[in-house]
């Protein structure tokens, strides 16, 4: 699983003219991508290290602030971009694979006592964001 973590103090997800997840206080919004080979192991890592980096303000986590996560299906993420000039998505799991574990990122999370809004998986999704640093960080595991 690859993750972009990025400090915002507000994000949202719009499709089709709608909000369909938003945070309007500080926190994370934090873009999924999902490969070929995942599977549970690497959902707890990746909730785990959504809980517990400390990248908020004063080096304190999301677990330690009661911060919230917005989390969006990120394909894209898995793009090969080294030959030519149209990126392959051969890396990206294919949906029926991607979105059960993209559900149980934010389940996990949840569990934590996280609070997480989502986008729409598979939507064409308009998200916006004001980026607190800025920080963004790329996640793999």
């Amino acid at each position: 699983m690859r993750a972009v973590l990025q400090r915002v103090t507000s994000a949202a997800v719009t499709v089709d003219g709608a909000v369909v997840g938003s945070i309007d206080r500080p926190g994370l919004l934090v873009l999924v991508g999902v490969t070929h080979d995942d599977g549970p192991v690497q959902v707890e890592a990746l909730a785990r290290k959504i809980g517990d980096l400390r990248i908020l303000r004063d080096e304190r986590s999301v677990v330690d602030e009661g911060a919230p996560v917005l989390v969006v299906s990120q394909f894209t993420l898995y793009a090969d971009t080294r030959k030519g000039r149209r990126p392959s998505w051969g890396a990206a799991a294919p949906g029926p694979v991607a979105e059960p574990l993209v559900d149980a990122v934010v389940a996990a999370l949840r569990a934590r006592g996280i609070e997480v809004a989502t986008g729409r998986f598979g939507a064409m999704m308009e998200v916006t964001l004001v980026n607190d640093g800025p920080v963004t960080l790329v996640v793999e595991v």
